[in-house]
């Protein structure tokens, strides 16, 4: 099944969220970014939702840190806040996230966007599979 990792302190998001997603998806939560940097390293999600303002760390720390590790690098990033300026988002994007969803969001929005990813992602992977192969 696929995994998701979501990231976030407030419970009310990450409630949300498991409400949304838990049907479709195996579903990790951290609460903080050096919970999420290690669950991201040992569980290798093929997804992870990012909130940006966390104490400690923010998300674009987090984002950078996993962008720096070789086995955590690839997995995309979506990130999901209420930081909605054009420099926030470029920012985020300019760190190797994926998409930048703004809260409040539509639940819909977030499925399909979550999906169109891993499709993408997927996607990828068989071309790269393809590339080895001899014809």
């Amino acid at each position: 099944m696929i995994r998701l990792l979501i990231v976030d302190d407030e419970p009310t998001n990450l409630k949300v969220l498991k409400q949304v997603l838990q049907q479709d998806y195996r579903l990790s939560f951290a609460k903080n970014g050096a919970d999420a940097l290690e669950l991201a390293a040992r569980e290798l999600p093929n997804l992870i939702l990012l909130d940006v303002m966390m104490p400690e760390m923010t998300g674009f720390e987090v984002c950078q840190k996993l962008k720096a590790q070789t086995n955590t690098q690839h997995i995309p990033v979506i990130f999901v806040t209420a930081l909605s300026s054009v420099e926030d988002e470029e920012h985020g994007l300019r760190l190797g996230a994926v998409d930048y969803i703004t809260k409040p969001y539509s639940p819909p929005i977030v499925k399909i966007r979550i999906l169109n990813h891993l499709r993408l992602v997927h996607q990828y992977k068989l071309l790269d599979q393809l590339a080895y192969l001899d014809g």
